[in-house]
């Protein structure tokens, strides 16, 4: 059996104050005030994300898993960890 087809997962732009990320034809801001995860990462650790599922993104080399539903609707899912120091 095949898998369902995803479109893979691009780092559009990068500030100071979060990143874009390209999704298919949707592009979706993460800031790193809700994803503080991300905050002290390089751009080649920031562009290294894999999209396994339609709804799961996973960065590699820092070890972050994130469904982009909580992209889209942060509120919806409060941190319930804190970011290694």
């Amino acid at each position: 059996m095949l898998g369902i087809g995803t479109s893979a997962a691009e780092v559009t732009n990068v500030s100071r104050h979060g990143f874009w990320l390209l999704l298919g034809d949707e592009e979706l801001a993460v800031p790193f005030a809700e994803f503080p995860w991300f905050k002290q990462a390089t751009i080649e650790q920031l562009i290294d994300v894999q999209r396994p599922t339609a709804n799961h993104l996973y960065w590699p080399q820092l070890d972050v898993d994130l469904a982009i539903d909580s992209i889209r609707d942060p509120v919806a899912f409060p941190l319930v960890s804190k970011p290694a120091r």
